[in-house]
């Protein structure tokens, strides 16, 4: 992705970037959990940085065979902080540190409250979903002047019906967990609060097969599709292009920072 739809941030201090996620081993599998709970878990540099170094070492330590990435209770992620914008992109994960990671290891989204935005392209680009029958999905980019930059134009339309991802993309509005566990896209849905518990469990079952074979099963199901996400993302730098420098993403954010509804 090269055209930048938010200015560069200086990089934050070690400390800062520390203090955006909480990273904890569960035997073979490592939770990494959102902690920007004033913000609804927005991404902004230090989460971007933070999630990237969680990730590394989800890939990189061989003692781990499975990853679980959660917000906690209040949210899993409002998506960008658009106050800020989320720094560049790293060069293993891409944007956020997480949506162009090619992984070998498997990694569960654990979701309660929203998903909206980047957080819900966030969850697209987990293999597996948890989620809590009060969680909340959603792509609200256009009514910000915006597209979604993430990996939502390609790959919602794979993990759900194409009606429903156009939907979701062309209204902005948000749709419930039960509805998308219909739809396929929850793979397992829990109570309020049991999501992360039952993403553990699952985990814990993934990491209990044979490394080599899971490594193999999810590299043959990501090269199935390479071809056609090198082909998203080109497509999705064409609508980002279009939309960056337009009148309806100046009047869209000053609008949302300004409570009102924007007028296009």
């Amino acid at each position: 992705m090269t055209t930048a739809l938010w200015p560069t941030p200086p990089e934050p201090p070690a400390d800062e970037i520390a203090a955006r996620v909480e990273v904890t081993r569960h035997g073979a599998v490592l939770l990494v959990r959102m902690r920007r709970d004033d913000k609804r878990n927005a991404i902004d540099v230090a989460m971007t940085r933070a999630l990237d170094a969680a990730l590394d070492l989800l890939e990189d330590d061989p003692e781990l065979r499975c990853g679980v990435l959660s917000g906690g209770p209040p949210a899993f992620s409002a998506g960008t902080d658009v106050s800020v914008g989320p720094g560049a992109p790293t060069a293993r994960g891409g944007n956020y540190g997480v949506v162009e990671r090619r992984r070998r290891t498997p990694l569960v989204a654990a979701v309660e409250g929203m998903a909206f935005g980047g957080g819900f392209e966030v969850v697209l680009a987990c293999d597996v979903v948890v989620a809590s029958r009060e969680a909340r999905f959603a792509l609200p980019e256009v009514g910000l002047g915006l597209v979604a930059n993430c990996g939502a134009l390609f790959r919602g339309p794979r993990a759900l019906p194409p009606a429903t991802a156009r939907q979701l993309l062309l209204t902005g509005d948000p749709m419930g967990a039960e509805r998308l566990h219909q739809l396929g896209l929850v793979g397992e849905l829990t109570d309020a609060g049991g999501a992360e518990a039952r993403a553990l469990e699952l985990a814990g079952r993934i990491a209990a097969r044979s490394p080599v074979a899971v490594g193999a099963t999810l590299a043959a199901l990501d090269a199935a599709s390479a071809d056609a996400d090198a082909q998203g993302w080109i497509d999705t730098e064409t609508a980002v292009a279009q939309v960056a420098g337009s009148a309806d993403r100046a009047e869209g954010l000053a609008a949302f920072f300004e409570r009102r509804t924007p007028s296009f």
